[in-house]
């Protein structure tokens, strides 16, 4: 693990950022989403969201770069769920370029998360997860995260639909 460094990220790192999220989002919802929306997740679709991002810290940006190039980040900040407490934080985005999955990356992302939701005053944390993606469901169980169970909705992911649910958890 001592090889991936996680720091803020920089105006700079937003191409970066939408290519890994491209890359790991294809990846990761191959078999839930059908080929013709996988071909849509394309790194100039999402790089001035992340530029925009990372400019404005909405949501904050972690990157975990590794001999100079970014192969992973978490994006977190306050919940966007409607009447939640202003001390609940949320994951809004944590993917690893899918050759980097399993080597504890995404622990470490994480873990930069949790401490700046903790600089924030956040007490809780949560992430919503659709609910067929089991590799992020199991990393954020592992992680302490729980389901709650009468959160799940139908949300649109490009022209599909996808169930999801939202997992919380104590920051400390």
């Amino acid at each position: 693990m001592s090889d991936y460094e996680v720091r803020p990220a920089t105006m700079r790192d937003a191409k970066a950022v939408a290519e890994v999220h491209a890359l790991a989002a294809k990846a990761a919802y191959e078999g839930i989403l059908p080929e013709e929306e996988l071909r849509v997740l394309a790194p100039t679709s999402r790089e001035a969201k992340w530029r925009e991002a990372i400019e404005f810290s909405e949501p904050q940006v972690q990157v975990a770069v590794q001999d100079g190039e970014i192969v992973g980040f978490v994006g977190f900040d306050r919940s966007r769920d409607p009447k939640t407490p202003s001390t609940t934080g949320e994951i809004w985005a944590l993917y690893v370029k899918p050759e980097h999955w399993g080597k504890g990356l995404g622990v470490a992302l994480w873990d930069a998360a949790r401490e700046g939701l903790e600089e924030e005053g956040c007490t809780t944390v949560t992430a919503w997860v659709p609910i067929r993606n089991d590799r992020a469901m199991r990393f954020f169980e592992l992680a302490g995260f729980k389901r709650e169970m009468k959160t799940a909705k139908t949300t649109a992911l490009g022209t599909v639909r996808v169930e999801e649910i939202r997992l919380k958890r104590s920051v400390a």
